[in-house]
Order: C-alpha cells, then structure tokens, then sequence
C-alpha cells in the first residue's frame, strides 16, 4: 500500500486542490439565453469544466486524474425544469443513471477510434478529454513521472497496452462520465475486461503478486478522491460498485487471479469505494466465499454475493438472450443490469407492501368474512398499485449524454437492447407479519376481533394495549421459518410479479418485480401509521429483503430459510437478504468457515441475493457522540457501505435496531 497517498486521500489533504467558480454557477440561464439544445448545453458544460479543471498528481500517486472543481451548474434553469417535467417523466434528477458502459471496447480500442463513429457532440467531447489528458502528461513530464507520461501519451488516445495503461484509461473514462453528469456510474465485470492485461503483463515478468496488488490499491484509492463530490441520497450511495466472478457466457467459471487480487485490495484499504459484488452459484469452491468472508470480517459490508443459478434463469424468463444474462452485473445497489447494451431503468418506482395492507385493513377487513376473501381484496389492490405505478410512467425523458452514447452498443438515445423498467417491492416483512397475525388472531384463533384490531393500529396501540406484546413478539414472523408469515410472503411476491406480466413500457420494455427497498425503508414507514404486525407509527420496516427489525428469530439459518421460500426468479430486479453479524463473532477462528458454509447454504437454497454487515453497536454508539473517533467506521446502508459518521441520524439508528446474529 502507498502509505503516502492513502494518508492524503483517507485525512482530505487533496481537498485543499479544489477551486470553486461562481461565476459560473448560472450557466443555465446564458444557456436558456442563448436558447441551446440539451445536447449543446450538456457538450459546452464538459468543455468548460474540463477547462477549468486543474492537474493534480498527489504524492506517490500512479493513478492520476481528481476532480479540482466543485462548481457544477445544472444546464438547465428550475423553470425549464418544471416545463419538461410537465410533459415528460422525469427519473430523479433527469440525467442518465445506473448504466455499465463498454469499457472493454472502449479501453482495448482508445478513443481515437471511437471518435470516428461517434456525432459532432462526442467528437467534442472527445476532444476535451484529450485536452486534459495532455495537460495531466504535461504535469507528469514537469514532476519526472517518466511512467505516467509515458502512459499518458498512449492512451487515452490509443488503445490500452498494458495493466497500467488499462487502469489509468479506465479512471480517466470513469471521471469523465461523472463529469458530464452521470451519475451512479457503475465499474461491470471489472476481473472479466482487466484481467487480459494483468496476465499478459505477469507472463512478460512485469509484475508479481505484490507489485500488481500495490497498483491496484493505488487504482481502488482513485475511486476515493472525490466520490464526495459525487449524487447520493447519503454521502456513499454513489454507485461505484464492481463485480467480480461468476460464469462466462459459456457457462465457465471466470474467478481468476485478478478476482482474488480485488478482495484484497479492498480489505487492505478499509474504503466505502469501489463497493464489491461476488457473482457465485451452487458450483462455487468454498474457498471463494472464505475469501469473501475474510472481506466481511473487515466491516465493510461487501462483497455483496449473486447466485448466478437464479438470477440468470429468472433474467431469461423475462427476455433476455442466455448471453446477455450471463454477462449480468449489479447497478449502483443491487439491481441486475446488462453491461454495453442494457438501458434498464432497475429503480424507476416502488411498491409499498405494508401499505397495501393498511388501505386492505380499513377499507375491506370489516366486511370480509373469510382469509380468502382478505386476500382476494390485497391482490386487487396490489394489482391496482401496478396498474397506478406503470400508468403515471409515460412520455420518459433525460439529459443527452454523448459520452455515455459513444459507451454503449447501440447507444442509449433511442434505447438500448434491453429497456425494462424494475419496481421495488418493500416492506416484504412487515407486510407478510402483518397478513400472518390477521390469519392467526382473526380468522384462525380468533382471539382479536377486526373492530379491536382496527382500533389497535390506529390509536398506535394506545388502545387495546394489552395487543402489542402480542402482535409484536409473539405473532408469526418472516425469519423464524413460520410456515403461516412466510407462506404470506411467497403470496405477496407472486401476485407482484403476476401483476406485472404482459406491462409494456413507454419504451417498448417490460415492468421487472424486485425486493429491495432502498431508502423507502424511512420513506414508506413513515407513510403509514401503525401495522397489524405490532410495528409502532414511526418505526422503519427492514431494509430490503429481511426481517423485522423487532422480530425474534432463531438465528441466520431460520431467517435464510424463510427468505428462500418464494421463488425468487419472479422477482428478479433484485433486493438481497441483508443480515448483521456481531463483529465479536469473527474472534473465534473458525468463524470465516462458519459465515462461508452460512452463505453456500444459502446459494444452494435458492437465495438469489445476500449481503452481510459486521457491526458492533456500542463502536456505534461512541461514534455518534464522538465522531471525530470514528472517521473511517463503515456499515452497510441498502445496496452500498458508507462512512457511519457520515449519515443522517435515522440511517445510523436503523443500522443499530438490525438485529445482530451469531453462527
């Protein structure tokens, strides 16, 4: 590890590079002015902050290139804003987001080549990437880093020659395209597309183990340099995520050195960025997941596993050619997207499962005089929220890019191979618990009457009281391999992915059923009051695909083999199974074999996706009364890790209410 540099990057000694530039801070209204397309703005901001960026090499730094510019005007005025949004669907902030673009191609072929089939707007760009390039060589030659000179006046000109040369391209596309106005720009199949110059590179005796590991932590360090300055709903949701492993196309194991060589980097480094995702299956060695459980013991919260058994067969269910599927990797959190010709939108909306309950509970409990019956009006409701949800999505609109266009095979003006839109499902606990006490207490026992129940929820359970320990603590619970909450999850899930079949898109694409939840955790809890389930107005669901978070389990294997139980090729936009370990759990020394066997267990029950977060509560607790203490404390948030200092307060607290498991 380069000491050095990664004391400059982790202590924000590089910040003291950065500029602002007010004077450029309303663009968009000279833009609007002027009367500028989209593409010119977008092409024109590039150039400008291209131009105004100033080369930084940091100290012992082999990986070069660093946003200097902190001034990032939108190219568009808030009342040209509101105008598109009145005829058009806009996605978040409008500009293209959770796209894997075609390193490969781009890396192997230089952009001297992509440039002659790109549009006037790429040529420019193109051109302004040069521009800087030069001015970091210029730099390099100034400082005496003959190497980095050298590898800059290749690429990113020409095509990639060697491990270094790969690796500096690749950061200087990946900068690029964030400052452009991408954003959640994801890093594909990184092992697949590297791996090629790092083999060349050790037959020809140009690097060992040890040599090629330095590099790639001076490369990871790149990730680090101003993913501040990068879009989030938290400071660390930025979408840097890269996966490693799986199969090929061919359906062969492509786990490599390379692979291996990742998994240490990041465990050497301890950094939020590049988030890690493992691609494994039923025929994966356990000593790859002891490598990945060596990584979670570290407390980052990755890698992240896919089980490539059921994520592709439930992707080629859904229309993907068996090639694409297998080349499959992770968006920005978890979403199942296709690299260099999928234009997926994998997080366009989602769906409240607690509160389809709570509308079911008020508007036809009292009148339903059988389970059946109750159920029958939650897949009407179900089905109607889809119906909502794919209606109000029309007549799509974002920024043009035309560096991601020159990325991507055919381009993304038009759309893509693949244009399909995936909608989260949340709340899945919360929702099944609360269907799971209404079966026992009132249609089974009946030992809660609908009025009382009713009564319960709304009053927060200030009324009827004595109901709360009971729906709480003691009713059938997701996690606890109950047979009467996880049957109700298996139902939801299915009637989701049914009510999304045969939806066609506004750009020609389908609608994909997921089980992640995002920040909707908060932000759908707080949508509705109190839940069957015993849940109290104003707490969180569980993050994406888990428990409740008061529920009482019985360990990790219960709640993997109630999180197995639905057939999870169904919903296959993503979610993992998230669970917390005591980080005091890892002093035993068989612990990476135990968490290892806990997570093939769970590929080979079905799981499609699981992430596992080391914690340990009371290092939290001392971090939020003393953050200064704890700077480099990372969690697991949803699909991405973060600095826990970092966070809003409700995303600390809901990270210290997981429950925390021991194998």
């Amino acid at each position: 590890m380069q000491t050095i540099l990664y004391d400059f990057i982790v202590n924000q000694k590089h910040h003291r590079f950065r500029r602002s530039f007010p004077e450029y801070e309303n663009l968009a209204e000279e833009f609007s002015n002027e009367h500028l397309s989209p593409i010119e703005r977008m092409t024109r901001r590039f150039e400008l902050l291209t131009s105004l960026e100033t080369p930084v090499l940091l100290p012992d730094e082999k990986i070069c290139f660093m946003r200097t510019v902190t001034t990032y005007p939108d190219c568009f005025t808030p009342e040209e804003w509101q105008t598109i949004k009145e005829n058009h669907y806009v996605h978040e902030l409008g500009y293209l987001s959770n796209l894997s673009p075609d390193y490969e191609r781009v890396i192997a072929s230089g952009l001297l080549t992509v440039q002659q089939n790109a549009d006037s707007y790429g040529k420019r760009i193109i051109d302004a990437i040069f521009r800087l390039s030069d001015r970091y060589r210029d730099e390099a030659e100034k400082q005496g880093k003959t190497a980095l000179a050298e590898v800059l006046t290749r690429i990113p000109r020409y095509g990639a020659t060697s491990f270094y040369e790969a690796l500096q391209f690749f950061r200087i596309l990946h900068y690029s395209l964030w400052l452009e106005g991408n954003y959640h720009n994801t890093v594909g199949r990184f092992d697949q597309y590297m791996y090629p110059y790092l083999k060349a590179d050790m037959e020809r005796g140009l690097y060992t183990r040890e040599s090629a590991l330095a590099l790639l932590e001076d490369f990871f360090l790149s990730f680090n340099k101003d993913s501040d300055l990068y879009h989030g709903v938290q400071q660390g949701d930025n979408g840097q995520s890269m996966v490693l492993g799986g199969i090929d196309e061919y359906g062969n194991d492509v786990f490599n050195l390379l692979s291996e060589l990742c998994l240490q980097a990041s465990k050497n480094l301890l950094m939020i960025d590049p988030k890690i995702n493992l691609r494994v299956g039923k025929n994966t060695p356990i000593s790859v997941f002891e490598l990945g459980s060596e990584l979670t013991k570290a407390g980052l919260g990755f890698p992240q596993y896919s089980n490539d058994d059921i994520v592709i067969d439930g992707l080629i269910k859904l229309g993907y050619d068996l090639k694409d599927a297998r080349n499959y990797v992770v968006a920005a959190c978890w979403e199942f997207i296709i690299p260099k010709v999928g234009t997926d939108i994998p997080n366009i909306a989602a769906l409240s499962f607690p509160k389809i309950i709570d509308t079911c509970l008020h508007r036809d409990l009292m009148h339903c005089k059988t389970y059946d019956a109750f159920t029958d009006c939650i897949r009407k409701e179900i089905q109607s929220e889809c119906d909502r949800i794919c209606g109000s999505i029309q007549n799509l609109w974002f920024v043009p890019s035309p560096l991601m266009n020159c990325m991507m095979d055919p381009g993304v003006y038009e759309g893509g191979k693949y244009n399909n839109f995936g909608i989260h499902g949340t709340g899945i606990a919360t929702a099944a618990d609360s269907l799971a006490a209404i079966e026992k207490y009132i249609y089974l026992d009946k030992k809660i009457s609908k009025t009382d129940l009713i009564q319960a929820v709304d009053s927060n359970f200030e009324k009827h009281s004595e109901f709360l320990p009971l729906l709480r603590y003691e009713a059938p619970k997701m996690g606890c391999n109950d047979e009467i909450a996880d049957n109700n999850a298996v139902f939801l899930l299915d009637v989701f992915s049914d009510s999304l079949k045969g939806k066609i898109n506004c750009r020609g694409g389908i609608y994909r059923a997921g089980t992640g939840s995002a920040m909707y955790y908060l932000w759908h809890a707080s949508e509705i009051g109190a839940s069957p389930d015993g849940r109290r107005q104003g707490e969180a669901f569980g993050t994406n695909f888990s428990p409740s978070l008061f529920a009482k389990t019985r360990g990790p294997i219960s709640v993997i083999h109630s999180f197995t139980k639905p057939d999870l090729k169904k919903v296959i936009n993503g979610g993992p199974l998230t669970l917390e370990f005591a980080s005091s759990m890892f002093q035993s020394p068989d612990s990476i074999h135990k968490v290892a066997s806990l997570v093939k267990a769970f590929i080979a029950l079905g799981g499609h996706q699981l992430q596992l977060n080391a914690v340990n509560t009371d290092l939290m607790k001392d971090a939020q009364l003393h953050p200064e203490k704890h700077r480099q404390l990372v969690v697991r948030i949803w699909g991405w890790s973060a600095y826990f200092v970092e966070l809003d307060k409700a995303y600390q607290n809901h990270v210290m209410q997981r429950q925390q498991y021991v194998v």
